[in-house]
C-alpha cells in the first residue's frame, strides 16, 4: 500500500480498519487484523478481496527476494513441482525459530495431461488466494515459465486436528509463442554452411584417430564394442553406466540398527508397532508392548492428516511431525512436556510396513533440558544436534532484535508524544508573543526593537465597570469578561489584527504590528464595529441589559520590543499609544472615537464617519475628533465573520462563523490572537 499508493493511503486504511499504529516483526497477530485490513483495502481501492490477496502474494515473493531469501528459495527444487513439494520442509525448518508460525501444507499431483493439481491445506481460512500470486511469481522468476492457477474445488475437511481449508488449484503452463526468425542473407548462409562442413570434417578426423587407437587394443572386440567405446570416449556420459547393487542379506544386527537409529518406528498397514529405536522406547514407555497401535501413542501434527496408511502414503514426500498423546504417558512422565518427533516416512513394499526415521523436534537447549534429554541421546550422524546448537544462537539473535525493535517503537511513540507536547508549548508561546519574536527567543537570540512608521491602535473599556464590580460577585465579573473577550478574540482572527493585552476591562489591539500591512486602519475600524455588535450579546449582571463599551482609535508611529527576561512582554512605546488611550477615555458609550489622524486614513475608504467637533483632551489640549458609524460596503454578517448556509429542511437559516477576508487587505497577519502584555508611556 505504501509503495503503490503512498503513506497517506496506508494511514487512512489503518484508521478505517481500527488497527494499531505499528507492527512488530517477531510478534504474532491474529488473522482478524489481516481480514480487517483486506476488507478496508477493497473499499479504498475498489477491487475484490481475491485480487488484493493475489497482489499481496506477488509482493510477498518480491519482499522475500529483497530480504535476501531468494538463494534459499532457489535451492528448494530444480522445477516448479520440486519447489512446491519442498515448501513444507522449509516451513518445518523455520518453525524451529518461529514456534508459533502456523504454515499451510502443500501436495502436488500430476495429471495425465501433464498439468499439475496443487492441494492446499490450512486451518487459516480465507487466505488461499495468496497462493496463486506467490506460485505464479516463482514460476516466472525462478523457472522462466508462465502458469495460470484456477480453483477446482474448495471444502473443509474435518481431520483429527480440527477443521482445515482444503483448496485444489489447477496449474496450467501457458504455451510460449514461437518467434519466427528472419532468414539471413545468402552470403551468411554460405558462410555458415562452410563452417559446419569444416567442423564436421574435423570431428570425423578426430573420431577416426580414436578408432585407430582403439583398434590397436590386443583384446579382440566386435565392431559394436568399438563404436560404443568411441561414443563413451567423448565428453559427457552419453550412456548411464551406473548400476545399483544390493547385498543378498542385510549386514547389520537388529540391536545395532536400533542403536544406530535410536528414534525410529516401524508399523504395519494396520498401524501396529513392530519395531522402535532404543531412545524412543526410553521416552515413550510402553511403545513396545504387543498389539500397540501407533495412533494410540501419537497424533500427526504435520501434515494435518489422519493417522492411516492411505493418508501417510498420500503425503509420503512430506516431512512428518508426530506428537505423543499425554493421556497415554505413564505417571512419572506426565509432568514432562509432550515429545514431538520430526522425520521421514518410508514405505517398505516387500514387508508391507512403514518405517518412520525421525529425530526429536527441539528448538533450544532449554527444551532439551525440559525433556530431560542430552545431546548424547541423539545419534552423532543426526543433524538435529547441529540444528539445536545453531538455533540456540538464532533464538538469542531474534530475542535481541525483538528487544531492539520494541525499544525503537517505544522511542517512536515517545517522540510523537514529545512532538505533540512541543506543539502545545509552541501554541501557548505564540499566543503570548509574535511568532518571529518567540522563535528568536527560543534560539537564544536577543530581540532587537522594531520601529513601525505607521500603525493603528485601539483601546476599549466597559462603561461603569467600577460600579459593576462593586455590586456583583467576582465569579459573575469573570464570566462576563470571559464571554466578552472570547468574542473579541474571534474577531481578531476575522480582521487579522494583533491582540496586545487585556488589563481588567481594558482591551488593546493594533493593526500593522508586528507584520506591517497597508490596510491596518481599515482592519482596526472593522474590528471596532464588530466589537460594538458583539457586546449586544453580553449582558450586564447588574441590570440584565447588554453592556456598553467605549472605543478609541489613533494612528501613528510606534516602537515595539520585548521587555524582561521572566515572562517577557511584547511592548509598544510611543505617543501613539498614549493618544489612542485618550481617545478611549474621552469617548462615549457604544461609540467608536477616532482621532483626526485615523479619520484622514479612513477617509474615502467606504466608511461613514461624522465629526464630533473640537474637545479638550487631557495632556493634548484641544483636538478635533470623529465618530465611526458604519462600513458602507459591508453587512453586519461580514463584519462579524458570519456566512449564511442553505436553509435546512425545516426552512430555518443556519449561521456559521468563519473568518472573513473580504474586508481585509492582501497581507496576512501571522499571529492574530497573541495575548502578550504590553506597556505604554502615559
Amino acid at each position: 500500500m505504501i509503495e503503490k499508493f503512498g503513506e497517506e493511503t496506508w494511514a487512512t486504511l489503518k484508521t478505517s480498519a481500527e488497527v494499531q499504529d505499528a507492527f512488530m516483526t517477531y510478534t504474532v497477530y491474529d488473522d482478524i487484523i489481516t481480514t480487517k485490513l483486506i476488507q478496508e483495502a477493497c473499499k479504498v481501492l475498489g477491487v475484490s478481496m481475491e485480487a488484493i490477496l493475489k497482489l499481496f502474494g506477488e509482493y510477498f515473493f518480491q519482499f522475500c527476494k529483497m530480504s535476501g531469501y531468494d538463494r534459499m528459495l532457489r535451492t528448494l527444487g530444480g522445477n516448479l513441482t520440486e519447489f512446491i513439494e519442498n515448501l513444507d520442509a522449509l516451513h518445518s525448518y523455520l518453525a524451529l525459530s518461529y514456534q508459533e508460525m502456523n504454515a499451510p501444507s502443500f501436495h502436488v499431483e500430476r495429471r495425465a495431461d501433464g498439468n499439475l493439481l496443487l492441494h492446499y491445506y490450512s486451518d487459516r481460512s480465507g487466505l488461499c488466494h495468496i497462493v496463486p500470486g506467490i506460485i505464479e511469481a516463482v514460476a516466472k522468476d525462478f523457472f522462466d515459465i508462465d502458469v495460470t492457477m484456477d480453483i477446482l474445488g474448495m471444502n473443509e475437511e474435518i481431520e483429527r486436528t480440527g477443521k482445515k481449508e482444503h483448496v485444489v488449484f489447477l496449474i496450467i503452463q501457458k504455451a510460449h509463442r514461437k518467434i519466427r526468425k528472419a532468414k539471413p542473407h545468402r552470403l551468411q548462409d554460405s558462410q555458415d554452411i562452410w563452417r559446419d562442413q569444416e567442423a564436421l570434417q574435423a570431428a570425423f578426423l578426430k573420431m577416426k584417430e580414436k578408432y585407430l587407437n582403439v583398434s590397436t587394443c590386443p583384446v579382440k572386440k566386435s565392431h559394436w564394442d568399438i563404436v560404443r567405446s568411441i561414443v563413451m570416449f567423448g565428453k559427457g556420459p552419453l550412456m548411464n553406466t551406473f548400476k545399483l547393487t544390493y547385498p543378498e542379506r542385510l549386514w547389520i544386527e537388529e540391536e545395532t540398527f536400533c542403536k544406530a537409529f535410536p528414534f525410529h518406528i516401524v508399523f504395519d498397514e494396520s498401524l501396529r508397532v513392530k519395531q522402535a529405536g532404543v531412545n524412543i522406547q526410553k521416552h515413550v514407555p510402553g511403545l513396545q508392548a504387543q498389539e500397540i497401535r501407533v495412533d494410540e501413542y501419537f497424533s500427526i501434527i504435520y501434515p494435518q492428516v489422519t493417522v492411516s496408511i492411505f493418508s501417510i502414503c498420500k503425503f509420503i514426500n512430506s516431512q512428518f511431525v508426530l506428537k505423543t498423546r499425554r493421556e497415554m504417558i505413564l505417571g512419572a512422565w506426565k509432568s514432562q512436556p509432550t515429545l514431538k518427533l520430526r522425520g521421514q516416512m518410508i514405505w517398505m513394499e516387500s514387508l508391507r510396513c512403514m518405517v518412520y526415521l525421525c529425530s526429536p523436534k527441539l528448538r533450544s537447549l532449554q527444551e532439551l533440558e525440559e525433556h530431560k534429554m542430552h545431546l548424547s541421546d541423539i545419534a552423532p550422524h543426526d543433524t538435529t544436534r547441529d540444528l539445536i546448537l545453531l538455533n540456540q544462537q538464532r533464538l538469542a539473535e531474534i530475542e535481541l532484535s525483538s528487544q531492539l525493535e520494541r525499544k525503537k517503537e517505544e522511542l517512536r511513540v515517545l517522540s510523537e508524544h514529545l512532538a505533540l507536547e512541543k506543539k502545545k508549548t509552541e501554541t501557548l508561546l505564540y499566543a503570548m508573543l509574535p511568532e518571529h519574536v518567540a522563535n528568536q527567543l527560543k534560539e537564544g537570540q536577543k530581540v532587537a526593537a522594531g520601529e513601525f512608521k505607521t500603525c493603528t491602535i485601539l483601546f476599549s473599556d466597559v462603561v461603569t465597570f467600577t460600579n459593576i464590580c462593586a455590586t456583583c460577585e467576582p465569579t459573575q465579573i469573570v464570566n462576563m469578561l470571559n464571554s466578552m473577550y472570547s468574542r473579541f478574540d474571534r474577531l481578531t482572527s476575522v480582521h487579522e489584527v494583533y491582540k496586545v493585552e487585556t488589563i481588567g476591562d481594558a482591551y488593546m489591539v493594533v493593526g500593522g504590528v508586528p507584520v506591517p500591512v497597508g490596510s491596518h486602519a481599515q482592519r482596526v475600524a472593522n474590528f471596532a464595529l464588530g466589537m460594538t455588535v458583539a457586546t449586544k450579546e453580553v449582558m450586564n449582571p447588574v441590570t440584565g441589559e447588554p453592556i456598553q463599551i467605549r472605543v478609541g482609535i489613533h494612528t501613528g508611529p510606534v516602537l515595539a520590543s520585548v521587555v524582561g527576561d521572566k515572562m517577557p512582554r511584547y511592548c509598544l512605546f510611543g505617543d501613539t499609544v498614549n493618544t489612542a488611550s485618550r481617545m478611549e477615555s474621552h469617548g462615549l458609550p457604544n461609540k467608536v472615537h477616532l482621532s483626526s489622524t485615523t479619520f484622514r486614513v479612513l477617509e474615502n475608504k467606504g466608511f461613514e464617519i461624522i465629526e464630533r467637533g473640537e474637545i479638550e483632551v487631557k495632556g493634548k489640549g484641544k483636538m478635533t475628533t470623529y465618530f465611526l458609524i458604519q462600513n458602507l460596503n459591508a453587512t453586519e454578517n461580514e463584519i462579524m465573520g458570519r456566512s449564511k448556509t442553505l436553509l435546512d429542511h425545516k426552512g430555518s437559516t443556519q449561521v456559521a462563523f468563519q473568518p472573513s477576508t473580504k474586508l481585509q487587505g492582501s497581507a496576512q497577519l501571522s499571529c492574530p490572537e497573541h495575548s502578550a502584555l504590553a506597556s505604554w508611556i502615559l
